[in-house]
């Protein structure tokens, strides 16, 4: 099950950042993870990101693993794929590649645990001008993701009831998967129509300017995280030229 599926941890410390802070702080370490290919930088960041798990509720093993286990498994595919079709790929070069993509992809995990997809609607609508029809769009389609997981298992099931199975046979196994995730797609995109003509029915493409009836304010405490952000990533990179391992990618190497 994936993060999106499982929705935010309640009342957790991080949840009190505002999502556009939040989004400025990823698009920061982005920007310096997609910019350098050596070890140090990924390793500094993905560090201070673990550190961030708490703050976002996720401290039990269980619920990490249920949450983060598709980038876990894209990373470590990265790295060992590297390392076996490169010539000059060594195993170092395969961690630095597969904590790159962790580096990149934790944020996301830790703003979908900590933050309610309202408020990023909102915030995004309020500080970033952002089209309220893209924003509470993006919304919906969040919100829908826990029922397409429930439709899956529900498309398994059935399927089970009837004595379809692979049997322990991986290529029936994988027919199966492809030919429910095909009836999945087909159900999500009638939907998908069913709700964008219900939002152009409620005006959200009227192009008439829109009030917010929650708001959304940003704070000290905001500027602080992005600051912060900003300083560790500053960090980051003077470690690696320290330790003489910076390796730009406008420079290659």
């Amino acid at each position: 099950m994936s993060s999106l599926a499982l929705g935010p941890v309640r009342d957790v410390p991080l949840a009190r950042i505002n999502p556009v802070a939040l989004l400025t702080a990823m698009a920061v370490v982005t920007v310096v993870l997609v910019t350098s290919l050596d070890l140090v930088t990924p390793a500094v960041v993905v560090a201070a990101e673990l550190c961030l798990l708490p703050a976002a509720g996720l401290t039990a093993p269980g619920v990490l693993l249920r949450r983060t286990w598709p980038l876990l498994v894209g990373a470590g595919s990265v790295g060992i794929v590297n390392v076996l079709l490169s010539d000059d790929a060594s195993p170092i070069t395969g961690l630095g590649l597969a904590l790159r993509v962790v580096g990149l992809a934790l944020p996301g995990v830790l703003l979908v645990s900590a933050t309610d997809p309202v408020r990023v609607a909102d915030a995004l609508t309020v500080h970033w001008r952002v089209s309220t029809r893209f924003a509470y769009g993006a919304l919906a389609a969040l919100r829908l993701v826990p029922l397409l997981v429930t439709e899956f298992e529900a498309i398994r099931l059935a399927r089970r009831t009837r004595g379809v199975e692979s049997g322990g046979n991986p290529v029936v196994a994988a027919r199966l998967l492809a030919g429910a995730g095909f009836t999945l797609l087909v159900g999500a995109v009638r939907r998908g129509s069913r709700l964008a003509t219900a939002m152009d029915a409620r005006g959200f493409d009227s192009g008439v300017r829109r009030s917010n009836a929650r708001g959304s304010v940003l704070h000290r405490r905001d500027a602080v995280f992005v600051a912060a952000t900003v300083v560790l990533c500053a960090a980051a990179v003077a470690l690696s030229i320290a330790t003489g391992e910076w390796n730009p990618v406008f420079v290659g190497g």
